[in-house]
């Protein structure tokens, strides 16, 4: 493959896009989202382009997410590069979210953070048997961003806030059985698939049923009524609270693994889910989500979380404030505040 992050090129009436930052498993830079936003604005009017196709090169997976060090880096100075970064990368979602044309986005392997981002907008979302898909920002002291303040809030009952808090990680059969992805097609199809779509390039959904398969049985089914009745709660205390009186392994497996996650970035992203329920378009929830991303990336939280978890790899964070009282709705609310006119998130023209 070329040594470029991102390839793009239009093959059978299809523009295709490829990710190629294998080493990285495709984390996504500035630079990357720029180019994908630049070949989706050629081909939006291009009469030569009937959908698009975006994939990835290697076998490590789709997208790990975005360059988290060169987030910290600049959260720990003036956040300008980050803000950057997020201003680009979130234009790139709203822009595939609103786009003319379909998009097919092939999922294989893992999915997180900023890959759900950009894939999550496509009308065909494919997964395989590699797929992993997570979106595990508490863990870092950061929030489910690209968009996961509107998608998540919209799967099946509370899976997204059970999604969002634990950082839980799903396999096909689950993320089919939700929605997050709408077929499922075993890896060694996929050359076939892409082919196919390639003589179908307006239809890539009927290639994608053609090609679909089952995924069998979902393993998260036997918790969906608890994770509904458990999760429903608008704040973090009394989601402890219910999982603490159901007792069960799992429910109590759940409150360990949330013992585990930022105090704050659990409070920050059940408002976050529980706001974005509420709006009406997915524009507004990007602005919110980008006024919160350029303040969240310069806490302690943050900072102390890509230290314990990419840097030092020594998965001990001290989170700070330690405990969920310590996070108080007056910090949340300093968070949330909108953006002045002249900084807020807007949309490509």
């Amino acid at each position: 493959m070329s040594e470029a992050e991102v390839i793009t090129r239009i093959e059978n009436g299809v523009g295709r896009i490829t990710l190629n930052r294998p080493k990285a498993i495709h984390a996504l830079n500035r630079a990357m989202c720029e180019t994908m936003t630049e070949a989706l604005l050629a081909w939006r009017d291009d009469p030569a382009v009937s959908s698009i196709l975006i994939d990835h090169a290697g076998e490590r997976g789709f997208c790990a997410g975005g360059d988290i060090r060169m987030i910290a880096e600049s959260g720990a100075g003036d956040a300008s590069e980050a803000k950057a970064f997020f201003l680009a990368e979130y234009r790139l979602n709203h822009l595939m979210f609103d786009y003319p044309k379909p998009i097919t986005a092939i999922v294989d392997g893992i999915v997180m953070g900023g890959g759900v981002g950009i894939s999550e907008p496509a009308r065909v979302r494919i997964a395989t048997e590699r797929t992993t898909y997570a979106m595990p920002e508490t863990g870092i002291g950061l929030f489910p961003d690209v968009g996961g303040g509107w998608f998540l809030p919209r799967l099946p009952g509370q899976t997204g806030v059970w999604l969002a808090l634990t950082g839980a990680r799903l396999k096909a059969a689950d993320t089919v059985a939700l929605g997050i992805h709408t077929h499922f097609v075993a890896a060694d199809d996929l050359i076939d698939l892409v082919e196919s779509i390639g003589y179908h390039p307006h239809a890539p959904n009927a290639d994608a049923d053609a090609w679909a398969s089952a995924t069998g049985p979902a393993p998260l089914e036997p918790y969906r009524e608890a994770i509904d009745r458990l999760f429903a709660f608008d704040t973090v205390e009394e989601i402890f609270s219910a999982l603490a009186a159901e007792g069960s392994d799992w429910a109590m497996a759940q409150l360990a693994i949330l013992k585990t996650k930022s105090p704050q970035s659990l409070k920050v992203t059940l408002r976050q889910l529980r706001t974005g329920a509420t709006l009406n378009s997915f524009a507004d929830n990007m602005a919110m989500e980008y006024a919160l991303g350029g303040r969240v990336v310069r806490t302690h939280d943050f900072q102390e979380g890509v230290r314990a978890v990419i840097v030092d790899k020594d998965n001990a964070p001290k989170w700070s404030p330690a405990t969920l009282d310590g996070v108080t709705d007056a910090v949340l609310d300093d968070l949330f505040a909108p953006l002045p006119d002249n900084e807020k998130w807007t949309p490509l023209a």
